[in-house]
């Protein structure tokens, strides 16, 4: 759905906004701790809870884990609108990023959704290296930088995600308000926040890659 003519005629174009945003968070290689987030997101990450133990039957075979079922299930049939991705995605955050496209063109917004891809996968290896290195300081600080970007698109679980390693990285518990002595309990935070994360953009991805007609 495209702005009206009114609006882009009487303040600066929204859409130069956003690419101005998003070019310079696609080409600084360091990240920027000024980054500005534009959406609220109120959910946080959550793990799935393990499967139940198998139970014998009476005729001693075992019972499928329920969760099996479930998960064929999804993959059989993903998600295909922003209203199903609502734990995920902010749907109203995301569609202002919609409003920016012109009638039946979408190249504006799927131009901005493909350069955060390249823009995560990116910081995700970043993030492994200086996991390495036990370098809290340059984590706490990439965790910074894509939150913000992840924040813009109102990618609720990767934003949380994203915060949550800036205060690991920060010698703080997941909320920034309490300290964290330990460099090493740090550390183990990040590895176990990144891996669910990466997890989650990965949910993330395939989805918008469908949503703009691309293969996941």
């Amino acid at each position: 759905m495209a702005p009206s003519t009114t609006t882009k005629t009487m303040e600066e174009s929204p859409k130069e906004k956003i690419s101005s945003t998003s070019s310079t968070a696609a080409t600084n290689d360091t990240p920027n701790n000024t980054t500005t987030t534009t959406a609220s997101a109120a959910a946080a990450a959550t793990a799935a809870p393990p499967a139940d133990t198998p139970k014998s039957s009476s005729s001693g075979a075992s019972a499928a884990p329920a969760t099996t079922s479930a998960t064929s299930t999804a993959a059989a049939n993903p998600p295909t609108t922003l209203a199903e991705m609502s734990e995920t995605i902010d749907q109203n955050t995301f569609e202002q990023i919609l409003e920016m496209d012109d009638e039946g063109d979408n190249d504006f917004s799927k131009g901005i959704v493909f350069g955060f891809f390249d823009q995560a996968e990116s910081t995700f290896d970043k993030m492994e290296k200086h996991l390495a290195d036990k370098d809290l300081g340059e984590l706490s600080s990439l965790g910074h930088y894509l939150k913000g970007s992840s924040a813009t698109l109102g990618l609720i679980k990767v934003k949380d995600a994203c915060e949550k390693i800036q205060h690991y990285g920060a010698g703080k518990d997941e909320t920034g308000t309490n300290d964290e002595p330990d460099q090493e309990v740090s550390l183990e935070n990040i590895r176990k926040t990144l891996t669910q994360v990466k997890k989650d953009y990965k949910e993330v991805e395939d989805f918008l890659r469908r949503y703009y007609g691309e293969s996941p």
